[in-house]
């Protein structure tokens, strides 16, 4: 059975209050350099256009309640670093984390980091939270993340070495890519795939469509 987690969407305000009924005026901003999440975006009919977030992701991943709450104040962090610059505009951010037994996965430094991230993952089930924020142009902001559950099977010292050699693992948040060749080593997934690549599509779409008032295509949203 597919079954998933999101946390409630927490809404607040550092501009003036809401006006009812407002509408993307102009594109939604996507706070990304995700090629990944460019993809999902569009492919769900998103009108939007990408801008990276010149923002360095923090090194020290503690000190958070939670990984959902990590995730969400580093979807939180790239938005804003975009709104800065484009005040005028709806934003999009979205920060993808691995949390193992309570322990925090994000983006390996290095091969041997993501072989150290590898070993760990080999034979676990771990959950894959990305945190979601939607920042609109009269300064309210909502907030929430995504949960899915991934079991892999055990994977050998010779497979490890070949996906370290393959480069896959750069970049993404437990060292692997579920939407590449890393799938061979999954046995099961618990919840929405979309948020294992980095965006829970169903989960941005129905926002966008409660809060942006856009009107989107309803197939697999």
């Amino acid at each position: 059975m597919m079954s998933t987690a999101t946390t409630d969407i927490t809404e607040s305000a550092d501009g003036p209050s809401p006006t009812e009924g407002i509408d993307v005026a102009c594109p939604l901003i996507l706070a990304s350099s995700s090629p990944r999440r460019h993809d999902l975006l569009q492919a769900a009919g998103v009108p939007f256009r990408a801008v990276p977030p010149r923002i360095d992701e923090p090194a020290d991943l503690e000190g958070y309640a939670s990984p959902a709450q990590l995730a969400e104040a580093l979807a939180f962090f790239k938005a804003r670093a975009v709104a800065d610059r484009h005040p005028d505009t709806w934003i999009l951010g979205a920060d993808t984390i691995v949390a193992l037994e309570g322990e925090i996965l994000g983006k390996p430094r290095d091969a041997d980091h993501a072989r150290t991230m590898l070993h760990r993952l080999s034979r676990s089930r771990h959950a894959v939270i990305t945190g979601v924020a939607l920042l609109r142009p009269d300064g309210r902001r909502y907030l929430t993340s995504d949960t899915t559950y991934v079991t892999m099977r055990p994977m050998t010292d010779a497979e490890i070495e070949d996906y370290i050699a393959s480069g896959e693992w750069i970049g993404k948040a437990g060292a692997y890519a579920i939407q590449e060749t890393a799938d061979r080593f999954v046995t099961r997934v618990e919840g929405s795939f979309s948020n294992v690549v980095g965006l829970p599509i169903e989960l941005v779409t129905r926002m966008l469509r409660r809060y942006a008032h856009l009107e989107l295509p309803t197939d697999g949203a």
